[in-house]
């Protein structure tokens, strides 16, 4: 079972400028949910287009959702680098998904990068009512640094 993470190549696009940047406070930053047939790969998925399995439910727009309010915080007293954003909710869906991977969409699958994966462990489901997502307290996802 694949464990939620960073994919790899996002790393990447930090330091090589043969890949675009990600700006997660400007740039358009969104929620693809994908079914459990989908096998994550973190070394080698970058783009949208490497995603197989998306979601195809009642209420549910391919592609996914864009994230609102969202945030990149520097928090000191835990050393770490967090992204976050309102909480995602789709209504009046009928959705069964494993994984959420959020990424920054250009409209172009091959250029729209991943930035990281929610797995969540189990199918998730609803059936002609609200499916959302509670991003956990500490955010979507979170970065640690060390304190030398």
């Amino acid at each position: 079972m694949a464990n939620n993470g960073f994919y790899g190549l996002v790393f990447k696009t930090f330091f090589d400028s043969a890949f675009t940047k990600i700006n997660f406070d400007s740039d358009t930053i969104k929620v693809a949910l994908l079914d459990s047939g989908y096998t994550p790969d973190f070394d080698t998925h970058n783009a949208f287009d490497d995603l197989t399995n998306e979601e195809a439910g009642t209420g549910y727009t391919a592609g996914g959702a864009t994230l609102g309010s969202k945030t990149l915080t520097l928090d000191t007293t835990n050393n770490r680098y967090v992204l976050d954003a309102a909480d995602t909710t789709w209504i009046v869906s009928s959705i069964t998904t494993r994984y959420a991977a959020v990424y920054k969409s250009t409209g172009v699958g091959s250029t729209s990068l991943l930035i990281c994966l929610i797995n969540f462990a189990t199918d998730r489901t609803s059936d002609g009512g609200t499916f959302q997502i509670t991003w956990h307290a500490d955010g979507i996802a979170y970065l640690s640094y060390p304190i030398v």
